[in-house]
C-alpha cells in the first residue's frame, strides 16, 4: 500500500466525507462527489456562497474520509487552498465533464458561482479492518507533515504481560521492554489502562 493507491481507492469510492470546523469551533461534515484527481492531487468544487467554502477560506484544514467495501478506512488530512485563478475554469469544466449530474444542479452558466479548491500536501492514514490482525499505515503526499499516533512501551516495563493479555489484536510481543507492532495496533489504549507501572505512553505526547 502507498499514497498513490490510497488516492486511487478514494476515487473508486466516489462520494467522500469532508470534515471542517466552523467559526464557532463546531465540527461540520459534507458528502462531496465533485472531485477530480490528477496524480496525487485532488481538486473539488463547491459554491462560493456555501458555509463549506467560507470555512475552507478562513481556515483551510480539512479531513476527507472514505470506507471501502473491503472494510478499509482511508483518512486524508490536509489544508485545502483555492486553485490558481487561471486554472479555475479548467477544473470546473473537468469536474462537470466527469460528473454529469452537476449539470442538473448548476445548469448552463450558473456553474460560475463555483470555486475549485485543491489538496496537494496531505497525510493519509490507511486502516484495514478486513484482515486479521488489522493493518494500518500512514503516508505523506507532497509536503504533508505526519504526527505520531498510538502507543509505545517504555523501559519502565517490568514484563508482567498484562498489556499483551489485554490487546484485542495480540500485537504486543514479549521482550525487555515489551513492544507494540505499530502496523497492527488499534490505538484502543487497553495497554495503557492495564499497565501497573505506567510504562505505556501515547506517541502524540512524547
Amino acid at each position: 500500500m502507498n499514497a498513490e493507491t490510497c488516492i486511487k481507492k478514494l476515487e473508486y469510492v466516489g462520494t467522500l466525507a469532508f470534515a471542517t470546523v466552523d467559526e464557532n469551533g463546531a465540527p461540520q461534515i459534507r458528502n462531496i462527489s465533485a472531485v477530480h484527481y490528477d496524480g496525487n492531487a485532488m481538486y473539488f468544487f463547491t459554491a462560493r456562497g456555501k458555509n463549506f467554502c467560507r470555512e475552507l477560506l478562513s481556515d483551510g484544514r480539512v479531513q476527507v474520509l472514505a470506507h471501502t467495501k473491503y472494510n478499509e478506512i482511508i483518512r486524508l488530512s490536509a489544508v485545502a487552498k483555492p486553485t490558481a485563478d487561471d486554472m479555475q475554469q479548467y477544473y470546473i469544466d473537468k469536474i462537470f465533464e466527469e460528473q454529469p449530474y452537476l449539470g442538473n444542479v448548476y445548469p448552463n452558466d450558473t456553474r460560475k458561482i463555483g470555486i475549485i479548491f485543491e489538496i496537494k500536501n496531505a497525510v493519509i492514514e490507511y486502516f484495514n479492518l478486513g484482515v486479521k490482525p488489522i493493518f494500518r499505515e500512514s503516508y505523506i503526499v507532497g509536503e504533508g507533515e505526519s504526527v505520531p499516533k498510538g502507543y509505545r512501551i517504555t523501559d519502565k516495563c517490568v514484563g508482567c504481560g498484562k498489556c499483551l493479555k489485554s490487546c484485542p489484536q495480540s500485537c504486543i510481543t514479549d521482550g525487555k521492554p515489551f513492544t507494540i507492532k505499530q502496523e497492527n495496533c488499534l490505538h484502543c489504549g487497553a495497554c495503557l489502562e492495564v499497565c501497573p507501572v505506567k510504562a505505556v505512553e501515547r506517541l502524540d505526547t512524547v
